[in-house]
């Protein structure tokens, strides 16, 4: 059974950083891509980034480039999102997803894809 939890978010003031993380157990990482998808009030869900499990490669939106880095540990079982410069319209339900689909355009959970339970992102002073 695979499963997904994520952590790490919070309260953090604009301009302020934070460290998501994605605990995943039942499958491995090499042989899925995991994606951080939020969703924020009134929004449309919106995938932010994305790693490819098979070669390493990761995935931003545009929304986010330059200020994010996805990426995963030794062990292969977490991947973490580094969120920096954080702005108040970050602010949003942060889920990671495994089995996504992971492209320079576009960047979504797909219809067997696995979701964690979602960490709370607030960016607000």
């Amino acid at each position: 059974e695979v499963q997904l939890q994520a952590s790490g978010g919070g309260l953090v003031q604009p301009g302020g950083s934070l460290r998501l993380s994605c605990a995943v157990s039942g499958i491995t990482l090499d042989d899925t891509a995991i994606a951080w998808v939020r969703q924020a009030p009134g929004k449309k869900r919106e995938g932010v980034s994305c790693l490819s499990g098979r070669d390493g490669r990761t995935f931003y939106a545009d929304s986010v480039k330059n200020r994010a880095t996805i990426y995963r540990d030794d062990s292969r079982t977490t991947v973490y999102l580094q969120m920096n410069s954080l702005k108040p319209e970050d602010t949003a339900v942060y889920y990671c997803v495994s089995d996504a689909l992971c492209l320079v355009d576009r960047i979504m959970a797909l219809v067997g894809s696995e979701w964690g339970q979602g960490t709370q992102v607030t960016v607000s002073s």
